[in-house]
């Protein structure tokens, strides 16, 4: 028997740990096969909402913000590397943190068109694999385009700053919710799963959470 199950995924184009968290989620929902019928929604986080037009090197950002060294940074990424291919995600060499509150705006709009989650694949894969600046327009086009988009509405949305409002409500009502890190998901608006977790743990999880939905539903039906 298929149960549903809502999945609200917040998290940032700019986090590397976003890409691992998604890649595990999806594996593991690919693992339960038709026992489950999962509806992912994806909801914006901004790692660094001040973040300039021209970026910032990830050595000067991540050293001002967390005090670490060059030589820190490249072991993170090594790390970050091996577990993103553990779970098929390809990490290449980025040199460069920017801005995603256009991105943001662009999943929004694209949230409507019903391509939310594949557009989000192709920015963390444009950010992350390429080392694309998402922050630039064309880039969000091209991504848009490569799920399927009207490229000229894509442009229409960036160009006239559409859908900023309704970003800038979700980041409010996420901060509301104690949201202060990603990625962040949320399975049937009850359970929180913080991190960039393994596979087995999402698993685990969600079998635990239709069990218990089962049980709900028997106890329901009973009375």
């Amino acid at each position: 028997m298929t149960q549903p199950l809502t999945i609200d995924f917040v998290s940032d184009i700019a986090c590397p740990w976003c890409a691992i968290g998604l890649s595990s989620l999806q594996r593991a929902l690919s693992r339960l096969g038709d026992t489950v019928d999962a509806q992912i929604v994806l909801h914006p986080f901004e790692l660094n909402p001040d973040m300039g037009p021209d970026g910032e090197t990830i050595v000067d950002y991540l050293g001002k913000k967390y005090g670490r060294t060059a030589e820190q940074i490249a072991e993170t990424q090594a790390a970050i590397r091996e577990r993103g291919a553990s779970v098929g995600f390809a990490f290449g060499p980025r040199t460069h943190v920017y801005n995603t509150f256009d991105a943001h705006r662009l999943l929004h709009w694209a949230g409507i068109k019903g391509a939310q989650l594949p557009l989000n694949l192709a920015l963390l894969r444009a950010y992350h694999g390429e080392g694309k600046d998402t922050s630039n327009h064309e880039v969000l086009i091209e991504a848009a385009q490569s799920v399927g988009l009207d490229a000229a509405e894509a442009r229409d949305v960036l160009q006239k700053g559409t859908y900023a409002a309704e970003v800038r409500a979700e980041e409010r009502n996420n901060e509301a919710m104690g949201i202060q890190s990603v990625p962040a998901t949320i399975l049937n608006r009850r359970y929180l799963v913080s991190g960039g977790q393994p596979v087995e743990t999402f698993e685990q999880v969600i079998q635990q959470i239709l069990a218990e939905a089962k049980d709900e539903g028997s106890q329901a039906a009973s009375r």
